[in-house]
């Protein structure tokens, strides 16, 4: 048995670690953006702080007194919105004396004087690891006061922001790529499922021809004419049958284009469905209009699978006995436009784009494989486009193939 060795897509990983770095970029941007905002903050609170403090040594040097300082203290700085403590030149600060070197700092009333007093030291100590005191000076050298000081509640929210989008983020991602794979998966699955009904598909049409071409041949051995006649019909599928398999062998490979007549291709389609539509019991007719033959580099097999596809739809679509399949080629100056249109059941042009996505069928045993190989076959190998030009219910529908010269 054959070992089949299953490669990783290397776009996709391409994809995926650029994807990766720019979410690193933009991670690391934001938090440097944001910490340089907390730095010019700091900085603004902390300039706010030694304005008061020059004022205080300024009031100090020339009034002798306390009550210019509280002053100061109640009615300026009482302003800023970050906690602030102003204690002695040795770090310490007398509550029962009113509380007025504390601001932006909650103490709770229900705590003895001890307590508070307590808590209010440990306050000064956190404090002054967040940021350097500022000492109020009197006549520049000596140290009178100093001002405690900490970051307002907008710094600290700035400064754990980005970790907070960081982790929402990925938070995100990691939905996201949860449910991208999932989808992922079940589109595989249905590709995996489609392709094997497809291959059946492909091969059950002629090798069911093929028994029963056989069977003609026993039934009339002796007749020369009809086992001619079958013998030339059996060729006719096993070609086709060879057609199918190097349509699934170029299948996921870049095939080779080549400068093909786009109409004897229609043509051959035409013919080959002509001959079987009797045995489905429909009378449907297959036209094909143009007045000269069309040339453009596509692959013919692949092609030649597409407009199947088309003339399948087109025939399935015809709910009654008696229908119409008309193809259109024109050339351009630049393009080659190729119409495929029938008087069907028509679909809603909403849904026109739903129709190509693997899996997606109007068909009750249909699988929804045959336009989504078509659309790639025509975007991916011929860098052309495949779609919906018009459609109404119980008006028809017109696919329109677009290839370049």
């Amino acid at each position: 048995m054959a070992k089949v060795k299953l490669h990783s897509n290397p776009n996709s990983l391409n994809i995926k670690l650029l994807l990766f770095i720019v979410a690193a970029f933009i991670a690391v941007g934001t938090l440097l953006y944001t910490q340089s905002i907390v730095e010019k903050l700091q900085n603004r609170e902390r300039k706010i702080v030694e304005l008061y403090a020059q004022s205080f040594s300024y009031i100090t040097s020339s009034v002798d007194g306390n009550n210019d300082l509280t002053f100061i203290f109640e009615n300026i700085i009482q302003r800023i919105d970050f906690p602030l403590v102003l204690t002695d030149s040795e770090d310490k600060i007398n509550l029962s004396a009113g509380g007025g070197g504390v601001k932006n700092i909650d103490i709770d009333s229900t705590l003895s004087p001890e307590q508070q007093q307590l808590f209010i030291e440990n306050m000064i100590i956190e404090l002054g690891e967040i940021n350097k005191p500022i000492p109020i000076l009197y006549q520049d050298s000596i140290i009178l006061s100093k001002i405690y000081y900490g970051d307002s509640e907008l710094v600290k929210r700035l400064r754990y922001y980005p970790y907070l989008q960081i982790i929402f983020a990925v938070i995100f991602l990691l939905m996201s790529y949860t449910g991208f794979s999932y989808l992922k998966r079940s589109e595989q699955s249905n590709i995996w499922v489609g392709m094997a009904k497809e291959t059946a598909h492909q091969l059950g049409t002629p090798i069911s021809s093929l028994m029963g071409w056989t069977e003609i041949i026993r039934m009339n051995y002796q007749n020369p004419d009809k086992v001619l006649d079958s013998a030339d019909e059996i060729e006719n599928d096993l070609t086709r049958l060879n057609k199918v398999t190097q349509r699934f062998s170029k299948i996921g490979s870049k095939p080779e284009l080549k400068h093909y007549s786009v109409t004897e291709v229609i043509a051959h389609v035409i013919s080959y469905y002509s001959r079987r539509l009797p045995q489905i019991g429909k009378n449907v007719k297959l036209e094909l209009k143009q007045g000269e033959e069309i040339f453009a580099d596509i692959n013919p097999e692949l092609f030649e699978w597409v407009i199947e596809n088309l003339t399948k739809n087109a025939i399935d679509a015809i709910e009654g006995r008696n229908g119409e399949v008309c193809f259109t080629v024109q050339e351009l100056k630049k393009h080659i436009e190729i119409e495929v249109s029938d008087n069907g059941k028509g679909l809603d042009m909403r849904k026109r784009k739903e129709i190509f996505r693997p899996g997606y069928s109007t068909k009750r045993r249909g699988w929804g494989l045959g336009l989504s190989l078509s659309k790639r076959i025509i975007k991916d190998y011929h860098n052309g486009k495949i779609f919906v030009k018009h459609s109404a219910p119980n008006e028809g529908t017109t696919f329109k193939i677009i290839l370049k010269k």
